[in-house]
C-alpha cells in the first residue's frame, strides 16, 4: 500500500532535487564548454547555466523552503538577481547563434537585453538599497519602468528564441539538427516560456501557490538535466556541439554510386541550369517535386554531397551569385537593383540586400559600381 510522504521528507526531497539540477546544469555546461572552448554558443550556453543555478540557488532562499535547509544569499542576492534576469534573453541569443548558421545576432537586441538588465537591476535596489545605489519607487512612470517593462522584454525574449527556432525547421537539411530544434522549442522554451510568464504575469512569492510552482519548477529542471547528463555521457558525451555545426564531409561526385550520380545530375539540371532557385517561395517539398526525389534523400544529397546544412543558405548562395553577374554585365546596367532581385528568387528589396550584404560585404549598389570600373 502506497503511502503519502511524511512532512520532514518532502523539504529533504526538494533540497536532494535542486542539488541534482544545480550539478547536472553545471557538468552539461562545463563539458559542452570544454569540448567547443572558442564556439560562442557554447559560452553562451554557460552562461545560461549560470543564470539558471542563480535562479535554483535563489529558490533555496524563498520563504517555502524548510528554515533548516534555507539560505541567505545576502550581498550575493544582487549577483543571483542578474543572472535570474538574464536566462530570457540569452536563451534567445543562444537560438540565434545555433540556428541562423553563423549571422550575427541584431545590435538592437544586444541593447534591448542591457536595457533590461540595467531596469532589472534598478528594481531589486528599489526593494533592497546598497550604500552605491538606492532607487525611489515612488512615482507611476518609475514603476512601470522598472516593473511591467523589464518583464515584457524577458516575455518577448522567450517567445523570439522559439519563433527563431521553430521557424528554420522546414529548411534545415541536418536530421539531427532538426530533433534539437523539437527539443529546445518544446522543452527549454517551453519551460522558459512557463517560469516567466508564471512568475512575471500569474503569481508572486506572497501567493500560495508560488511554493508550489516553484517545488514543480525544480523537480522538473532536476529531471530534465539529469536525463540529459545521463544521455550524453551513455552515447557520446557532449555531441551537442557536433549537431549544431554538423555538415557531413564533401564526397566527391566520382566516388559516388550510380543511383547517387543519376541524382546529382537531375538536381544540375533543375536546380543549376534551368535556374529553378530563382522560383519565388520555392521549398524543399517543391524541388524534390521538380527532381523527382523523395524529400528525405533530397535533403541528404544537399547536406551530404553538396555541403549545405540549410536549404536557405544554398538559395541565398546561387540567387546572390546569379545577381552578381547580373550586376556586373554592362549590358544590363540599366536593370534597377529591384528588379534584378525580383529576377533571382527575392519576393522584396530588403532580403535581398541583407543577403548580399552579408555574403558580398557590400550593398549590391556599391558591388556594381565597383565592377563596372573594374571592366571599364
Amino acid at each position: 500500500m502506497l503511502r503519502n510522504p511524511a512532512p520532514s521528507e518532502l523539504p529533504l526531497l526538494l533540497f536532494f532535487s535542486q542539488i541534482v539540477a544545480i550539478v547536472s546544469v553545471l557538468l552539461l555546461a562545463f563539458g559542452y564548454l570544454k569540448t567547443e572552448p572558442r564556439d560562442i554558443s557554447a559560452r553562451l550556453f554557460f552562461v545560461i547555466a549560470f543564470g539558471i543555478v542563480c535562479y535554483l540557488i535563489n529558490g533555496m532562499s524563498m520563504a517555502h523552503v524548510d528554515p533548516a535547509l534555507r539560505i541567505d544569499p545576502g550581498n550575493w542576492g544582487v549577483v543571483l538577481n542578474l543572472g535570474i534576469n538574464s536566462i530570457p534573453g540569452l536563451f534567445m541569443l543562444y537560438c540565434y547563434y545555433v540556428f541562423q548558421d553563423g549571422a550575427r545576432a541584431p545590435r538592437w537586441l544586444i541593447a534591448l537585453l542591457v536595457v533590461e538588465l540595467v531596469l532589472d537591476h534598478l528594481n531589486y535596489r528599489s526593494f533592497r538599497p546598497s550604500p552605491f545605489l538606492s532607487v525611489q519607487n515612488d512615482s507611476t512612470i518609475t514603476q512601470f519602468l522598472l516593473g511591467p517593462v523589464p518583464d515584457f522584454i524577458q516575455l518577448f525574449f522567450a517567445a523570439f528564441a522559439v519563433y527563431w527556432t521553430a521557424r528554420g525547421w522546414r529548411s534545415d537539411l541536418v536530421e539531427s539538427r532538426r530533433f534539437l530544434r523539437w527539443v529546445i522549442v518544446s522543452v527549454q522554451g517551453g519551460l522558459i516560456l512557463m517560469i516567466v510568464f508564471l512568475e512575471n504575469y500569474l503569481l508572486n512569492s506572497a501567493s500560495p501557490l508560488y511554493g508550489h510552482i516553484q517545488r514543480v519548477i525544480v523537480h522538473v529542471i532536476a529531471a530534465l538535466t539529469f536525463v540529459m547528463v545521463l544521455s550524453l555521457l551513455k552515447f557520446d558525451y557532449m555531441t551537442l556541439g557536433r549537431v549544431i555545426r554538423k555538415v557531413t564531409p564533401f564526397v566527391p561526385n566520382e566516388h559516388a554510386e550510380d543511383a547517387l550520380q543519376s541524382e546529382v545530375k537531375r538536381f544540375n539540371k533543375v536546380f543549376r541550369e534551368d535556374k529553378v532557385y530563382r522560383e519565388h517561395g520555392l521549398t524543399i517539398a517543391n524541388l524534390a517535386t521538380k527532381v523527382d526525389l523523395p524529400e528525405y534523400r533530397l535533403r541528404a544529397l544537399i547536406n551530404k554531397h553538396l555541403g549545405y546544412r540549410n536549404f536557405n543558405a544554398l538559395l541565398h548562395e546561387y540567387r546572390i551569385e546569379d545577381a552578381s553577374q547580373m550586376l556586373a554585365d554592362r549590358t544590363q546596367r540599366h536593370l534597377p537593383v529591384l528588379t534584378i532581385a525580383l529576377t533571382v528568387g527575392y519576393q522584396s528589396i530588403t532580403p535581398f540586400n541583407n543577403a548580399f550584404r552579408q555574403m558580398k560585404g557590400v550593398t549590391p549598389t556599391e558591388f556594381r559600381k565597383r565592377a563596372l570600373q573594374e571592366s571599364s
